[in-house]
């Protein structure tokens, strides 16, 4: 089908004129990051059908979460640099066809090793949505980008949300195949439409990918997060030789890399986005806040069965008063963003989550225990809508002109802080005989590290108004 004529016009990412069919671009980029944020969550749902129908491990159960994570953390820099050398449209709509493939497959899979190869090319095409999408948003919005941006910020909550009602629905009547179909007619759709309404935007003149640093990069993130996930395995400790031996792997391909970033006339991703102008204060925010958000995200059902005896449904819908707290602040919170800048709403939110991590750890005073953790868990909902708008559009003002690789960037510290802190804890958990109490004392070091990521905001560039 062939695109309309203004539809067809090349988008200028420096524009600051809104386009035309801006609001039905978003609409359309905004059902792939929901899409990609339900599959986050929905799958936990499905892992006893999936273990007992596949006559899996537990463990090899688990790695259809974990690879889905830790797939779309090495994907988005690589999508994100894909997506301003050759075109956004042609990146974005090649992930959409990938996702929609690979949950087709996903459904088929008569083998649960197949099930978890066909989630790690899911998490690929998923990974691939919010760079792209955010390359996209910032041409069509012109001079209002930032707050277009910043409503990103709203639909992953939502994902959050709707993840576990749906999977918990369609397991319960259905399948554990069918919370994979379900997302083919809806990549479909998305194809046509981005096919009919996104326009293409200017590929930046460039050579060659650098092949080599991709690969040193993907393989420094793989052998790193693989030997942190190993520490969460039964009788696993730092001092296993599996996990040294991942890490020294991981720590040699770095210094690779960075060593190969530097001699690179176009490196995969240019070291200034790594710490020059700003970028290594905001690449370090995003790490510690993934590590204890994400972190913290995680744990919160688990900690509420395991110390207060609350049951799994109802420990589950914490997590929504967390997701509902985000949504009613994040979109004030993005309108306020050329008022405020973007240190003020970073360290008030990082306040507030610390301080309902803080809630969360110690007795509930007044209130039944689920009360009190909702409570407790909807103001650091606040804290995040309020924080996660300001964060976000503070790296992307460093440089607008590479808005996709730095989307990217941010995303991969953010997931791969939050697979360490969970990796680490899980670890913690295991050795011990409180299990209940271990949490809420790692709640108050989640705490501690939000608190301390304040004096980095100190050092990303303030701004006021729009870009």
């Amino acid at each position: 089908m062939e695109p309309s004529s203004s539809a067809s016009q090349l988008a200028e990412p420096a524009a600051d004129e809104p386009l035309a069919h801006r609001r039905i671009v978003f609409g359309i980029v905004s059902i792939a990051l929901l899409m990609a944020s339900i599959d986050q969550t929905i799958v936990a749902t499905a892992l006893n059908a999936i273990r007992g129908d596949l006559h899996a491990e537990l463990n090899w159960s688990g790695w259809t979460i974990t690879i889905y994570a830790l797939g779309q953390i090495i994907v988005m820099p690589l999508a994100g640099r894909l997506g301003d050398q050759f075109g956004r449209k042609r990146v974005f709509l090649g992930a959409a066809v990938l996702f929609t493939v690979a949950s087709l497959c996903c459904s088929l899979a008569d083998n649960i090793y197949l099930l978890v190869v066909f989630r790690a090319f899911q998490a690929i095409g998923g990974g691939a949505f919010m760079p792209t999408a955010t390359g996209i948003v910032s041409e069509q919005f012109g001079r209002d980008r930032d707050r277009a941006i910043g409503m990103f910020t709203s639909i992953f909550p939502i994902g959050g949300i709707l993840g576990p009602i749906i999977g918990g629905v369609i397991v319960t009547y259905w399948s554990w195949r069918e919370i994979f179909i379900v997302n083919v007619p809806i990549g479909l759709l998305l194809i046509g439409l981005g096919l009919r309404f996104i326009p293409r935007s200017t590929p930046k003149p460039a050579g060659r990918v650098d092949t080599v640093g991709a690969v040193l990069l993907t393989l420094t993130i793989l052998f790193g997060m693989y030997g942190i996930s190993s520490l969460g395995s039964s009788g696993a400790s730092p001092a296993d030789p599996l996990f040294i031996a991942a890490e020294v792997i991981a720590v040699t391909l770095g210094l690779l890399f960075v060593r190969h970033a530097r001699r690179n006339a176009a490196p995969f991703i240019p070291v200034n986005l790594l710490r020059g102008g700003g970028f290594g204060a905001m690449n370090a925010i995003n790490f510690l806040f993934g590590a204890a958000v994400l972190g913290f995200g995680a744990l919160v059902p688990l900690y509420a069965e395991s110390r207060y005896g609350i049951q799994p449904l109802q420990a589950g819908t914490l997590l929504t008063a967390r997701a509902v707290g985000m949504i009613c602040v994040a979109g004030l919170a993005v309108f306020a963003l050329r008022r405020t800048g973007y240190r003020a709403p970073m360290i008030g939110g990082f306040l507030l989550v610390a301080g309902g991590m803080t809630l969360m750890a110690i007795a509930p005073h007044g209130l039944t225990p689920y009360g009190w953790l909702a409570l407790a868990a909807g103001i650091t909902g606040v804290g995040m809508g309020l924080s996660i708008p300001a964060s976000n559009n503070a790296s992307l003002q460093l440089a607008p002109d590479q808005i996709s690789a730095i989307a990217g960037l941010r995303g991969m510290f953010r997931q791969s802080g939050g697979i360490v802190a969970v990796s680490v804890t899980t670890a913690l958990l295991s050795h011990s005989a409180n299990g209940g109490l271990a949490q809420a004392y790692s709640f108050v070091i989640f705490a501690a590290v939000l608190v301390l990521i304040i004096p980095f905001t100190l050092l990303v560039p303030d701004h006021r108004g729009s870009w």
